[in-house]
């Protein structure tokens, strides 16, 4: 049986969300992202995401979650919208009992691409490939949720827990494992 993933990209004006079934290959299932416009009262902004992503998780029923880890950056009003939108996530997956995943940035690129410093339009291709879609999902906070399903549904196939060293059937580490590791690494680093 197939495990369904639902990567979620928090943001207030656009919060991606990507859900696939991983089997020996990950495919689609749905994507898109909640808007909210930013003339809106915050609160009803908030209440909208939550809405959508409700619907969402009640459609396709995903058996774990992805979410991006918040990081700070010189825009606070952005980053409190993300940790707002976060928290929505994070209570919801705890609520209904989802399992739920946290990965920073570079350990999504460094899943998705090999290099944890990818840009997104690679990000998006690779998703594209991967998944074998006709074109990269739009807008990029779409593409970057199903980047965030794919990296947990690897990471549970191969039973890594959060933090741990991968481990190939052989013993060693494949190229992308061991930049997962490294990235996994230098984001304990900073903190």
């Amino acid at each position: 049986m197939a495990l369904r993933v639902l990567g979620v990209d928090p943001g207030l004006t656009r919060c991606g969300y990507g859900v696939i079934d991983a089997d020996r290959a990950p495919r689609l299932v749905r994507v898109g992202v909640v808007r909210t416009p930013s003339d809106l009262e915050h609160g009803k902004r908030l209440v909208r995401i939550l809405a959508g992503l409700r619907e969402v998780i009640d459609e396709t029923r995903p058996d774990a979650l992805a979410l991006e880890r918040v990081f700070a950056n010189n825009q606070l009003n952005t980053v409190m919208g993300v940790a707002q939108v976060s928290g929505l996530v994070i209570h919801e997956a705890a609520s209904r009992g989802i399992p739920l995943e946290l990965f920073t940035p570079s350990e999504v690129k460094s899943a998705i691409t090999g290099y944890g410093g990818a840009d997104k339009p690679q990000v998006g291709e690779m998703v594209r490939r991967i998944l074998r879609l006709d074109a990269v999902p739009k807008p990029a906070d779409a593409a970057d949720a199903l980047a965030l399903a794919i990296a947990a549904s690897w990471r549970s196939a191969r039973g890594i827990p959060t933090g741990a060293a991968p481990r190939a059937a052989s013993g060693a580490l494949t190229p992308a494992q061991q930049a997962w590791l490294n990235a996994e690494k230098a984001t304990r680093k900073q903190f």
